[in-house]
């Protein structure tokens, strides 16, 4: 175990991520456990701790870097619409809890600026990473991430119930610095361990990271490339990026996103970006499910690329082997948006 290491002309970026996850933790804590819930105009809930987090880390954004673009999941369409007085109401109570000044119109101004698209230089965030999983009682996590030319060079996750019962300890956190490596704690204060994938290289031993909610079709297509694979280690199931640091830290080996709706539906940036730093500077390799480099880059959806793949490396050709297989990535139409 280890403190975080000097990380050169990265250094102001990271002590920005790791001043974020801490106060996304105590927004968290004080509004998660009896938030308000909306349905968005896509079908998904959204709560008071995804818009309190984002406004209130869209309101420190602006003081410590306010040239930078932000590129986030959430706007403030929902809390204009007249049925949203009191997820309004209970978003200005959590941000004033670190910004005094937050009131209304504040708070909508810091939600829309998130709509940005992706520039030179850019930030990413999924405020509340696995909704589902939080209003389930199941995993979920702040995502944080720097993006420069197209490359993402620093990121960090909280992740408030990680490991399975650290939740009365306030869960773990994970933070990665492009060419300098990635680490994992149970506090912001340390000790810090450093990240590292498995080394399974036999496609029968793959424990397969995966959602825990899913359609059929996505169900019957991952359990063929678990048969190509040949592997009967058990599934493991979570939501959100937690599965990727799951993946960094050896707890698994391989996580498999197929396209979703027959590539209709690209991915979003923010789902995946944080998540791929932890796992390649963990010594992993992330793809899309034909092979191709991730592309975070174009638009805010990742729309060059088809699915996503990541794995402790060495699992990695087998993996796109079953896929091509399978037809799993090929015959994608009808795969449902399974929840991140």
């Amino acid at each position: 175990m280890m403190s975080l290491p000097a990380v050169g002309p990265r250094s102001r970026e990271l002590n920005f991520v790791l001043e974020a996850l801490r106060t996304a933790t105590s927004v968290l804590r004080a509004v998660a456990p009896s938030t308000s819930t909306l349905e968005k105009s896509d079908r998904t809930p959204v709560t008071a701790a995804d818009l309190g987090v984002q406004a209130v880390l869209t309101g420190l954004l602006l003081r410590a870097f306010p040239e930078d673009v932000l590129v986030a999941e959430e706007s403030a369409e929902t809390l204009r619409r007249p049925e949203a007085t009191r997820l309004r109401t209970e978003v200005v109570a959590a941000s004033r809890l670190v910004l005094p000044e937050a009131d209304s119109d504040r708070v909508l101004a810091w939600l829309d600026r998130g709509r940005g698209e992706p520039a030179q230089r850019f930030w990413t965030l999924d405020p509340v990473d696995g909704t589902k999983g939080l209003l389930r009682g199941g995993q979920y996590a702040t995502a944080l991430g720097l993006i420069d030319d197209g490359d993402i060079v620093a990121a960090g996750l909280a992740c408030p119930r990680y490991p399975e019962g650290a939740a009365a300890t306030g869960g773990s956190f994970a933070v990665a610095v492009r060419g300098a490596g990635g680490w994992t704690a149970p506090s912001l204060d340390g000790p810090w361990t450093k990240l590292a994938v498995s080394a399974e290289a036999d496609p029968h031993r793959c424990r397969l990271l995966r959602s825990v909610e899913s359609g059929r079709k996505t169900d019957e297509r991952l359990a063929g490339v678990r048969r190509a694979l040949g592997t009967a280690a058990p599934e493991i199931r979570m939501d959100s990026q937690v599965k990727y640091l799951a993946l960094a830290a050896g707890i698994g080996d391989l996580v498999v996103r197929l396209p979703r709706k027959g590539g209709a539906l690209r991915e979003n940036i923010w789902d995946h970006a944080c998540g791929v730093l932890l796992v390649e500077e963990a010594g992993g390799r992330c793809t899309d499910v034909l092979g191709r480099p991730l592309d975070f880059r174009t638009a805010r959806q990742m729309e060059r690329n088809l699915g996503v793949v990541a794995s402790n490396s060495w699992l990695h050709e087998a993996a796109l082997e079953a896929l091509r297989n399978t037809g799993a990535a090929e015959q994608a139409v009808g795969t449902v948006d399974d929840g991140s």
